[in-house]
């Protein structure tokens, strides 16, 4: 079965606060019919960051706007816009907006739309599509 192609508008689109200044637009989901990868758009507050958590499943992550600071396996390396990760399954890893007085946004993808995200202060995992109420967990 083929689904409909999609076209996603971001501004028209439920943006979700992950705390600690940190907000998560689902882009593509298996909400609109994907079955082999999730991805969306999450912005960041001035110094803001995430905590230190691993997927599953390989992760690429690209800077839209701003400066970060990408932790990756406990190396910190500092991107500006357009640069872009490629993160292998279960590496720690989480990402800091560099500035204390701009935004900053990535775009990432995850390769399984079963892709989980598990904290690595607490141990909890959560499949990622059904933090964004697009899937049972």
């Amino acid at each position: 079965m083929t689904s409909a192609a999609a076209i996603f508008r971001p501004k028209e689109l439920k943006t979700n606060d992950r705390g600690g200044g940190a907000r998560t637009t689902p882009l593509v989901t298996s909400g609109c019919g994907s079955t082999s990868m999730i991805n969306g758009i999450t912005a960041f507050d001035p110094g803001a960051a995430i905590g230190l958590h691993k997927h599953n499943c390989e992760e690429s992550v690209m800077v839209l706007e701003g400066t970060a600071i990408a932790e990756i396996d406990g190396v910190q390396y500092h991107l500006e816009a357009n640069d872009t990760t490629w993160i292998p399954a279960n590496v720690p890893h989480r990402f800091i907006n560099a500035s204390d007085n701009k935004p900053m946004r990535i775009f990432w993808i995850y390769a399984s739309i079963d892709a989980t995200r598990t904290m690595i202060a607490t141990g909890d995992t959560r499949t990622i599509d059904a933090e964004h109420g697009k899937a049972a967990s």
